[in-house]
């Protein structure tokens, strides 16, 4: 089984419980797209911020534009939100963890490509652009070379796992 297969089938659990929680909002009002960036920022800033102090850049030297928490801010400013408190994120104590934690990011970046069409056409959507040609092939690729045994494999879930939560218990 590759890593990807081992992240996607260890985490759909909590994936599809997250995915539920947000899709109960209503893009395509001011409002109810203001909430739906709220409650991701909730947690996609803290867990991105865990990541950056964690190393993420020496894992991925595209990180820096990888990263969406400057695009996030935005939106909400625009919308006249500020920034929420955020919710606790999961430790990444290694790399492993680390890899964990950027797949749930870089999984969401994929799925804010299919909400960005419900979003009304005159709201902010840099947080939701979609990822750069080639950027989910090429972290893919990484995360094979990198999550390579079982027990690699298992601390990657466990943080995936964590990670999730932490956009779940909102």
């Amino acid at each position: 089984m590759s890593a990807r297969e081992y992240l996607r089938s260890i985490t759909r659990d909590v994936h599809d419980r997250v995915d539920a929680r947000f899709s109960a909002f209503d893009l395509s009002t001011v409002d109810g797209y203001a909430d739906f960036l709220d409650a991701q920022a909730a947690a996609f800033l803290s867990v991105e911020e865990a990541l950056d102090r964690a190393g993420a850049g020496d894992l991925l030297p595209d990180w820096p534009d990888r990263r969406r928490s400057d695009a996030l801010k935005s939106d909400l400013a625009a919308l006249g939100r500020g920034v929420p408190d955020g919710n606790a994120a999961p430790d990444y104590p290694d790399e492993a963890s680390m890899w964990g934690g950027i797949y749930v990011l870089e999984g969401s970046r994929l799925g804010g490509k299919i909400l960005r069409k419900g979003v009304a056409k005159e709201l902010p959507k840099s947080f939701l652009d979609p990822p750069a040609k080639g950027s989910w092939g090429k972290f893919i690729a990484a995360l094979e070379r990198n999550l390579y045994d079982r027990v690699v494999l298992q601390r990657a879930g466990f943080s995936a796992v964590e990670t999730f939560a932490c956009f779940e218990n909102l």
